[in-house]
């Protein structure tokens, strides 16, 4: 029921789109969720990090870790929600670093958090940072899974939202098939 709740929140920001997309995974899908149609209300976006926050409050993480871009808005609320610090990882030269700073101190209690999963390839690189670190793992929180399938990230896992959404290799792509023209959104250039 609460899942629900939360996919009815995505319907009505206009964040579930439809069309033929090329996500950052290098898939296609007949279904693209923007979160930032949601993120951009700060009261809505605090709701639903709360959710991840609850979660994982008994693990008692010190620093909640971001990807940016939409890493950093969730790991703001769920960090103000713990009252813990709040890092992000960017992108350069195609790697996930820390930089501005940020640092992850060996031992650190860490939660991972993240906007969408569709492959976990974000969330697999930011687990070897924290590895890399010497941080200590607490868990790995999402807003949305559109993944399909249980991924395994080797620790405690929850996502707000779980999507069924189908996604397609190119080549089998049935809506490349159908001619259908790719829609603009999807693709962050990751």
């Amino acid at each position: 029921m609460k899942n629900q709740r939360f996919e009815e929140l995505f319907e009505q920001c206009g964040a579930v789109l439809s069309g033929h997309f090329l996500l950052t995974s290098g898939l296609h899908s007949d279904t693209y969720v923007e979160k930032f149609k949601l993120l951009q209300f700060p009261k809505l976006t605090d709701i639903i990090c709360k959710e991840i926050a609850d979660h994982f409050e008994d693990k008692k993480p010190s620093v909640i870790l971001g990807a940016a871009t939409g890493g950093i808005i969730i790991s703001q609320a769920v960090g103000r929600e713990l009252t813990t610090r709040s890092i992000f990882a960017e992108r350069v030269d195609g790697e996930l670093i820390l930089r501005r700073g940020f640092e992850i101190n060996k031992g650190e209690r860490v939660l991972i958090v993240d906007d969408v999963v569709t492959t976990g390839g974000s969330i697999y690189e930011l687990l070897d940072l924290v590895t890399e670190y010497g941080g200590q793992i607490m868990g790995v929180g999402t807003l949305i899974d559109r993944s399909g399938k249980n991924i395994d990230f080797g620790t405690e896992y929850f996502p707000v939202v779980k999507y069924d959404i189908p996604v397609y290799k190119p080549e089998n792509c049935p809506l490349c098939a159908s001619n259908t023209p790719m829609t603009s959104r999807g693709r962050t250039g990751k």
